[in-house]
């Protein structure tokens, strides 16, 4: 069985957020199990990666994007070094940026990358048995396949669309037709409509033979709140699976991970992680005797990032300073600003701007808790590189984390609270502050929570298990 893997992102070409984590991993672990072989496919950026590896031309071509004639080469990564083949879609101009998103013609770049990938594959005659969709970038691909005479080569190739973040749908005005690919006249255009726009993730839950939710819990949700797609995706729930994510537990082992001071296992993690801990709070100004509470991601409203500042003043204050916490992370201006200004007034609250995926590792082997007071997690992975390097996530109740972390009260290893607001976060962490002193207690809750096993082993096995259907 031949999958191609279609995707935006990749770790570690190119990472954004969760997405190039899963599609970095999936199809390593897939490509484990009989019978299977497992492919990427994604667009050339101007990476370190990219420049650092040797790459092999496959394809030359041209598409047209309207009344614009648009070159496309596909390159091969030789030998395969990631576990998978991993081919890179380049156009001068569209395909070939630093970054895959914020770019004012995004729609234009995602759309000739699909069609990019499915002239490739059509004119070199290359028929998969099932293209993996990840996310509305490759949402058009299942309804191309299907009603573009172009790409008819393809038709009946089984496609499988997966859900990472419903937030983002990529909706498009009428006018973005004219650049697609010769549509067949017979064609219901309603097939492509949301809400009187194009909506490529609709589109791509009408018309794959199936969809997956990244976890039960946050599949659960999309029929309550999916931005306006409820009643479609109930009305095509025969064909909707939650399929957890897992971790490429190669990449994160604390008993190896280059980026640790100390590299610990569950024998020696009690000491391991106080190691890191010195070193980490030594670097920040941070006292290392104090409980060490990491937050690590985007700052968006989904990630409740925007409700950081008041959680970090109230938990300072009513835990009278006794805890420390560190937050690694990027986005929203407004956010960004309040959480400086704190910095500077508050010497057990260490910021770090940006996106260092050294840095990352080091916060979860040296964090006691990690923190995620997320409104909108369809999976989440922070939370199982937390319970990995033995930190206690401290979580919103929702989506995937509902599926991955359960409250010690009810026999879990983390803390858990039902709303996204300041208010309940500061609660749990004064719950955590006060665990922290009960040594015995945090020994027991950092090997529970490192034997947890998150592999991709059974996921990537869960997936095969759909394709097979």
């Amino acid at each position: 069985m031949d999958v191609y893997h279609l995707s935006m992102e990749c770790f570690p070409i190119a990472k954004v957020g969760g997405l190039a984590d899963v599609v970095g991993a999936l199809p390593k672990y897939q490509n484990k199990l009989p019978g299977i072989t497992a492919s990427v496919v994604m667009p050339w950026y101007n990476k370190p990666y990219v420049h650092d590896g040797h790459f092999t031309a496959v394809f030359d071509g041209h598409i047209y994007q309207g009344p614009n004639q648009l070159r496309i080469h596909v390159l091969k990564e030789e030998g395969d070094r990631l576990g998978f083949g991993l081919y890179l879609i380049q156009i001068p101009g569209l395909l070939d940026r630093d970054n895959p998103y914020g770019y004012h013609d995004e729609s234009y770049q995602f759309l000739a990358f699909q069609q990019a990938v499915l002239h490739w594959l059509t004119t070199a005659k290359i028929r998969p048995d099932v293209l993996h969709c990840h996310d509305y970038h490759t949402g058009l691909v299942p309804f191309m396949i299907e009603n573009c005479p172009e790409f008819y080569f393809l038709k009946g190739v089984k496609s499988i669309g997966t859900i990472h973040n419903g937030e983002y749908q990529g909706q498009m005005r009428w006018e973005m037709l004219d650049y697609f690919p010769w549509i067949d006249s017979s064609t219901d255009l309603r097939i492509l409509d949301w809400d009187g726009f194009i909506n490529p993730l609709a589109t791509m839950i009408k018309c794959c033979h199936a969809f997956n939710a990244v976890s039960n819990g946050y599949l659960g949700e999309l029929y309550q709140n999916f931005r306006g797609l409820e009643s479609l995706v109930q009305q095509e729930q025969q064909k909707a699976y939650g399929i957890i994510n897992g971790i490429d537990t190669e990449v994160w082992n604390p008993a190896t991970d280059e980026y640790l001071d100390k590299n610990y296992s569950t024998a020696n993690a009690v000491a391991g992680k106080w190691e890191n801990k010195k070193k980490l709070c030594a670097e920040y100004g941070l006292n290392p005797d104090l409980p060490l509470i990491g937050f690590i991601g985007r700052f968006a409203g989904e990630k409740g990032a925007d409700l950081l500042p008041d959680i970090i003043v109230q938990s300072i204050q009513e835990t009278y300073g006794a805890l420390n916490i560190m937050v690694l992370g990027s986005g929203e201006d407004h956010t960004e600003m309040r959480l400086s200004d704190l910095a500077v007034h508050f010497s057990n609250f260490a910021l770090d701007l940006g996106y260092k995926e050294y840095l990352s590792h080091k916060i979860y082997a040296s964090a006691d808790f990690l923190l995620m007071p997320s409104r909108v997690e369809p999976c989440g992975l922070n939370q199982m590189y937390a319970m990995r390097y033995g930190t206690v996530p401290v979580v919103r109740y929702t989506g995937g984390l509902r599926d991955t972390v359960q409250d010690i009260t009810t026999g879990g290893a983390g803390l858990n609270f039902g709303e996204a607001t300041a208010g309940a976060a500061v609660h749990a962490i004064k719950r955590a502050v006060h665990m922290y002193h009960d040594k015995e207690l945090m020994r027991h809750l950092i090997s529970s929570n490192m034997n947890f096993n998150f592999s991709w082993d059974k996921s990537a096995e869960n997936y095969v298990d759909l394709y097979r259907k």
